[in-house]
């Protein structure tokens, strides 16, 4: 894949990055991505960080399905991996999900997935 965007493959379908802009979503579109998920609470990165209804019009406005599911950096419960595995299972892909740094983006996933 062909971008200066940080993303990284954890599988040939799923993808995770650090904190992306709302323009950044036109781009996703353009390599073939076709889900967004923000994992990261608004105001996490101060005034800052993008909002998620920022990056959510960017992404709509590229053609990408978007949600966001806000978990803390810390800490992530058996209900919000049950409620990633359940977007990961709806949401088309190729998918890329998001969060301050992407770990814990990645960790969400490999909990989801049993790992």
């Amino acid at each position: 894949m062909n971008t200066n965007l940080p993303i990284r493959a954890l599988t040939a379908d799923v993808y995770v990055a650090p904190q992306l802009e709302p323009a950044a979503m036109a781009e996703l579109a353009q390599l073939g991505f076709r889900s967004v998920i923000n994992n990261r609470p608004d105001g996490e990165g101060g005034p800052d960080q993008p909002t998620s209804a920022q990056v959510e019009a960017a992404a709509q406005a590229a053609g990408l399905s978007y949600r966001h599911l806000p978990v803390s950096g810390v800490y992530q419960s058996p209900e919000e991996i049950a409620e990633f595995g359940a977007l990961m299972a709806e949401l088309p892909r190729p998918l890329l999900a998001f969060c301050r740094s992407g770990a814990r983006s990645t960790k969400l996933f490999q909990s989801s997935q049993g790992g």
